[in-house]
């Protein structure tokens, strides 16, 4: 009975001490979530929102052509960016893990790659219009080196360019959970492989990217996540021309089309939900917690 008695008070004091964090996701996390539930259902005309429970706005959303081309179009854009993302970001977590032997050196190279995102995400953005614009740097370089006879159109305003700022701004999500795991690597096992015959390329696709897993997980929920949810990048760097389900979100909220903008982005919501479960089928990222 007293085994019992103690065991009963740790359980109550175990709640008490989660109680205060669960009141604060409660509040700012579960409510703003259930409001935009519940909003979604509701009816909106060119003058008025009014309460209501009925299921037009999904109705229209998901019977509507728009719809599963914008989708589309951002998935392209988190697929590609992933890619790139991925590549990077796990290059250069490579080179700081493995090849930078001093931890000092690591720590500094590592707040190098951070220092660029002690800036605002718009104005690193906006720094690439400049940059590849008609007469910008790289158009001007190109011509002047013979490369190109005219300025390339596609650099700026395109897919490209909304790509390559997402590639700049995300790259770092990757990176740090990427190195984060690598560092955790026992290195006894990168030298038993050498020592077992292995060659380079074997010991990094049989050991260093299976133990890696975790954090390419880690890094592919934040990357795929924000730039899903993205619309500034998108209407900047596309000057407008292209769109995804955040653009969609920010023009219903600018008409105040406030149930439309509710029910896109429930179904985003439940998008990304369904994209990380799958994810977190592959590995458990719960170690790297």
């Amino acid at each position: 009975m007293k085994g019992r008695a103690v065991s009963r008070n740790r359980h109550l004091v175990g709640w008490v001490l989660a109680s205060p964090l669960s009141l604060v996701l409660m509040t700012f996390l579960m409510a703003p979530i259930v409001m935009i539930v519940v909003v979604s259902f509701w009816g909106a005309t060119e003058w008025s929102i009014y309460p209501a429970f009925q299921f037009d706005n999904y109705e229209f959303l998901l019977t509507s052509d728009v719809t599963y081309r914008v989708f589309l179009n951002t998935f392209k854009y988190a697929a590609i960016t992933w890619a790139c993302t991925l590549l990077i970001g796990f290059t250069v977590a490579y080179y700081l893990a493995f090849h930078i032997r001093s931890l000092t050196w690591q720590i500094a190279l590592f707040l190098l790659c951070t220092i660029p995102f002690l800036t605002s995400n718009i104005i690193r953005m906006i720094s690439w219009i400049p940059f590849l614009g008609r007469n910008g740097i790289a158009n001007s370089t190109l011509i002047s080196m013979g490369v190109i006879d005219e300025p390339l159109e596609w650099l700026l305003f395109s897919d490209f360019s909304v790509i390559l700022a997402f590639v700049h701004l995300y790259t770092l999500f990757m990176v740090v959970p990427i190195f984060n795991t690598m560092m955790r690597i026992d290195k006894s096992l990168i030298e038993a492989a050498a020592d077992g015959g292995a060659s380079g390329w074997q010991t990094l696709w049989h050991v260093i990217v299976p133990l890696t897993k975790p954090g390419i997980m880690i890094g592919t929920i934040f990357v795929v996540a924000l730039v899903m949810g993205d619309f500034i990048t998108v209407r900047f760097m596309s000057g407008s021309q292209s769109a995804n389900v955040g653009r969609m979100i920010q023009n219903d909220i600018g008409l105040l089309q406030y149930p439309s903008a509710s029910a896109t982005a429930v179904i985003l919501l439940i998008t990304v939900l369904m994209l990380i479960g799958m994810m977190l089928r592959f590995v458990d990222i719960r170690k790297e917690l």
